[in-house]
């Protein structure tokens, strides 16, 4: 089996510490915590994480002064959880080498996605099983193979990877603002259209023939896949 994804969460709120400990456990990661920079720092020289998720306004040594320490001797991925939103905070942030930024409050859904989208980025350990069932439904991550009651289906890469976020929600619903980030690498700020999405997805249903019914739309919102 191979060994989970390790998450190292920096933050000094204890409410939130625990809210996210819980979730990203759930989510089957192995979760520790430190309260502020400094504890954060040791952890990461401790454990090696895959991603470092940190709050900025902290004691004893903020997320900023934190980050650019850990950048000297590691290039593991940063994701910035924080209630500075200005513009000036999410450059800055960058320049000291984060590798993304969500503000307070924060949907639990986007938080898990983007996560997921930075450690694929990173090439850290992928959540989604080798190998995954749904019904007539067979999908093989690692030789991107798809087959639908035995037999083979070609997938377009767009829509490869439509599936594998979808399956990796476990049924969970995914928006397609969400779907349109974190596959097409684009921001709603840019008034690019989520018909996007819409013709992906119709042109999915048709690749997975008997099992299209397996991707449900949520009216006004996104889609879903239903899984055992």
């Amino acid at each position: 089996m191979a060994p989970k994804p390790t998450l190292l969460l920096v933050e000094d709120e204890e409410d939130i510490a625990y809210v996210l400990t819980a979730l990203f456990r759930k989510e089957g990661y192995d979760v520790y915590v430190g309260k502020n920079g400094a504890a954060g720092l040791k952890l990461a020289r401790k454990h090696k994480p895959d991603l470092v998720i940190s709050d900025i306004m902290m004691p004893l040594m903020n997320g900023h002064e934190m980050i650019r320490v850990l950048r000297e001797e590691s290039k593991v991925p940063v994701l910035f959880l924080t209630a500075r939103k200005d513009e000036a905070d999410r450059v800055r942030a960058f320049q000291f080498g984060a590798d993304e930024y969500m503000t307070k409050p924060f949907s639990m859904r986007e938080l898990v996605c983007r996560v997921r989208a930075v450690l694929r980025r990173a090439g850290r350990s992928p959540l989604a099983p080798i190998l995954t069932r749904a019904g007539g439904l067979e999908v093989d991550f690692a030789r991107h193979e798809v087959r639908v009651n035995g037999k083979a289906r070609h997938l377009a890469p767009r829509e490869f990877q439509l599936l594998k976020l979808l399956l990796e929600a476990n049924g969970r619903v995914m928006s397609r603002a969400q779907l349109l980030k974190t596959i097409w690498g684009y921001d709603e700020g840019l008034g690019i259209s989520t018909r996007t999405v819409d013709q992906h997805v119709a042109r999915l249903r048709r690749s997975l023939a008997t099992e299209k019914r397996r991707i449900i739309t949520v009216k006004n919102f996104g889609y879903r896949i239903k899984t055992p």
